[in-house]
């Protein structure tokens, strides 16, 4: 599998004085299977993958950047040498400093304690109050130019999925709660964390990035309970939106929502929050997605994909990653860094 870097290039509408900055979603994919691997690979300098990585954002060189599947670990050393290597000028590519980052542990890979996908065993990956080998396993971290107002945070990691949307919580075909009530009183919403994290542009405005990365919706059986969760992670979003929109004056909904539209098991939850009036949908394209489109999302104009899965098995390419502004930005520009093999930068995602 590969995800795409997805950027948008936004303006404040009304503003006085011109304030553009960059605003992307990556998913790097830079998880191992063991804590503390990742920080050695970054630090030895010759993981061909960090180095592309590190590459293709020095290229798009967004100013505000959430990376996906970057694994955490209680001082995050891991991102700390990942965010050193982006600062330097290597082989033609410049140097990005992010002086600014926010990445506190997440739910990925905390033992819950319950059996949380019903196989009748404990301590397994998937019975993490989000789904993980090891605490931090496949977390996500935010980058900035900018200031963040740490003070004015809101976490909403520990929030418990009853408490939000109690109506998806999955259950059997006899109606029993799935797994156990337990597991329904203790569950988390957030398979990683929803964060809005406030942002201070160098005009002193503040910009609200509303992100998360929820859990795909598959890898279960006909409770559909991944489904059912990464509805509720995308609704919390929606739900979040209508109640605080009048106290973000400007705001972004930012992540891998691994949910597509118009294709695959994930539609109704994205379509909504497309839908939403306060934002708006700037559908990055790509050239590369179109020559390397296959399956079902294809016919949906495959120039919108942002991430290239298997054909057989498996769902094809599909639209997942999102950059949502609220309609008080303005829209001057939106892309997907998937290169055709006849563009720059194709060697940096593979020929495969």
């Amino acid at each position: 599998m590969r995800c795409l870097l997805t950027t948008v290039f936004l303006l404040l509408a009304g503003a006085v004085v011109a304030e553009p900055f960059r605003v992307a979603t990556f998913n790097v994919s830079l998880s191992r299977r063991g804590p503390g691997v990742l920080l050695a690979d970054i630090q030895g300098g010759k993981d061909r993958q960090v180095i592309a990585v590190a590459r293709i954002i020095q290229t798009v060189r967004p100013d505000i950047l959430l990376l996906n599947e970057l694994d955490h670990d209680y001082e995050n050393r891991a991102l700390k040498a990942f965010l050193k290597l982006l600062a330097q000028d290597s082989e033609g590519y410049r140097g990005i400093v992010y002086p600014y980052f926010f990445a506190p542990p997440q739910n990925t890979g905390v033992p819950s304690g319950l059996d949380l996908n019903g196989d009748g065993r404990l301590g397994g990956p998937a019975d993490a109050f989000g789904y993980g080998r090891f605490r931090g396993q496949y977390a996500m971290a935010l980058v900035s130019r900018f200031p963040i107002d740490r003070d004015h945070v809101r976490n909403f990691t520990d929030l418990l999925w009853k408490d939000v949307s109690p109506d998806l919580l999955p259950f059997d075909a006899q109606g029993r709660a799935f797994p156990s009530e337990q597991a329904h009183k203790l569950a988390r919403l957030s398979s990683k964390g929803h964060w809005d994290v406030p942002v201070i542009l160098p005009s002193g405005r503040v910009l609200h990035v509303l992100a998360s990365h929820p859990t795909p919706p598959v890898f279960d059986g006909p409770e559909d309970y991944n489904g059912k969760r990464n509805a509720a992670e995308i609704g919390f979003w929606f739900d979040y939106i209508v109640k605080q929109a009048a106290q973000m004056p400007y705001f972004v909904v930012l992540g891998d929502l691994n949910a597509d539209p118009e294709a695959g098991e994930a539609r109704q939850a994205i379509s909504r929050l497309l839908k939403l009036p306060a934002l708006q949908d700037p559908q990055p394209r790509s050239k590369g997605a179109v020559v390397a489109g296959k399956g079902a999302a294809s016919a949906k104009g495959r120039s919108l994909n942002t991430a290239d899965w298997r054909e057989n098995p498996g769902p094809g390419d599909m639209r997942v990653d999102y950059v949502l502004p609220s309609q008080s930005l303005t829209v001057r520009g939106a892309g997907v860094f998937w290169p055709a093999p006849n563009e720059a930068g194709f060697d940096l995602i593979g020929s495969d």
